[in-house]
Parts: C-alpha cells; structure tokens; sequence
C-alpha cells in the first residue's frame, strides 16, 4: 500500500505548516495541505465548542467536535478520492486525538509525524507572530505527543524544515 497521508502533530508554533511547505516543495506529485488552523477559520467568528484562554489554554466542547469530525471525514474522502494529504494538526487530546484520526483515516496508509519543538523556541516564535495566544506554544509543546505513537520525529528546533521534509521524504521512500 502507498502512503496517502502524512499527519503531523505538534504544538503551536512548532513549524508544523513550514514543515508541510517543505513536503509539497519536495515531493515528486502534488500534496495537499489540510491544517487544523484552516478548520478554525472556516468557522464563524462567534462559534460555540472553542475557546481560546489568555494564559494560552485551548478548550474545546461539542460543537467543535462536530465540526472536527465532519473536517476529518472530508480530509479522509479526499485521500480515498486519490489526492495524496499532509494533516497539520495540534492533538490536544493526545491518544483520543490519534485516536478520532485513525478512526476517520481507517483503511489508508498513514505516516504519523511528531513534528517536536522545545518550548522555549516555540513560544519565541510564537511572540514574533501577531496571531497566537501568548502561553499556547509553551502549554502545548510537550503535551501534544504524551501518549501519540508517531512512526517518525522531527525536530524543528535543531533543523531546518528542508531537513526535517527530507527524513519525511525518506521515510516515505523507504516504506518503513
């Protein structure tokens, strides 16, 4: 079976959607690129089941969940469909999160990806761009891959997203 679809977790400011660029530059065929952060903007403004705390925390309830998995199902239809996907997600749920993406990508060959970035670099990053939520990166560096099996870690701190999309590149190649 080929690989259809490559998820990276990481936190906030990890260098997540950098690391997708880098794969779509990379790769010999077309990938698209579905990121959790698109979901959030597709959503209306005042949309119930998110919120987003000033010291960083995100909590989320049902009707983002509903959301989510209509999101989910779609990125994986797409894949079915024959367009090869990167996901670009934050599993804030850790094992439940891997958990709603096996569910919805059931039958395709999946690369997980931990996508690791000390925090103290994320929130740096974080503090240099306007759309973040001061204390996200920080909260969420480490957390999102306690208890995630991810076949493949980059880390986006020590090298540069072309290195990191070539180990994935790699992976991919090798099949293993």
């Amino acid at each position: 079976m080929t690989t259809r679809v490559i998820v990276l977790n990481g936190g906030s400011s990890s260098g997540k959607t950098s690391l997708a660029r880098a794969l779509q530059a990379l790769l010999p065929e077309p990938w698209l690129l579905f990121g959790i952060d698109g979901l959030i903007e597709a959503m209306p403004p005042a949309a119930e089941g998110i919120d987003f705390g000033a010291d960083g925390s995100v909590s989320v309830g049902a009707a983002f969940r509903t959301l989510e998995a209509a999101w989910m199902a779609g990125v994986a239809a797409t894949a079915r469909a024959g367009a090869p996907v990167i996901v670009d997600d934050v599993f804030l749920s850790g094992p439940a999160s891997q958990r709603r993406w096996r569910e919805a990508l059931h039958g395709l060959d999946v690369l997980w990806v931990a996508v690791r970035c000390d925090p103290a670099t994320a929130a740096a990053r974080e503090r240099a761009r306007a759309d973040r939520v001061p204390g996200m990166a920080a909260d969420q560096a480490e957390r999102v891959h306690r208890g995630v099996h991810h076949d493949l870690e980059v880390d986006t701190a020590r090298t540069p997203p072309a290195a990191c999309a070539r180990a994935v590149a790699d992976r991919l190649a090798n099949g293993d």
